[in-house]
């Protein structure tokens, strides 16, 4: 699984955590809904800024996010 994929999906996990729909992410996170599909789903490479934007609109640290079996080896 490449990096974007593992990105998608902690990113999607965390989310179905809080019960937030893709769109009410997305709003929280101020980036489009067809952007936040993209990115769960690997297809976007997105940048750090608005990873930072994803990561506080979870609610968690850059080091508990990526504190998961996705990112081990």
């Amino acid at each position: 699984m490449d990096i974007k994929s593992k990105v998608g999906q902690r990113i999607k996990e965390l989310r179905h955590s809080l019960k937030l729909s893709q769109e009410a992410l997305a709003n929280k996170s101020d980036v489009d809904r067809t952007y936040m599909t993209d990115v769960e789903n690997g297809r976007r490479n997105i940048s750090i800024e608005v990873l930072e934007k994803i990561i506080a609109a979870l609610e968690v640290s850059f080091s508990e996010f990526f504190n998961s079996k996705e990112f081990k080896k």
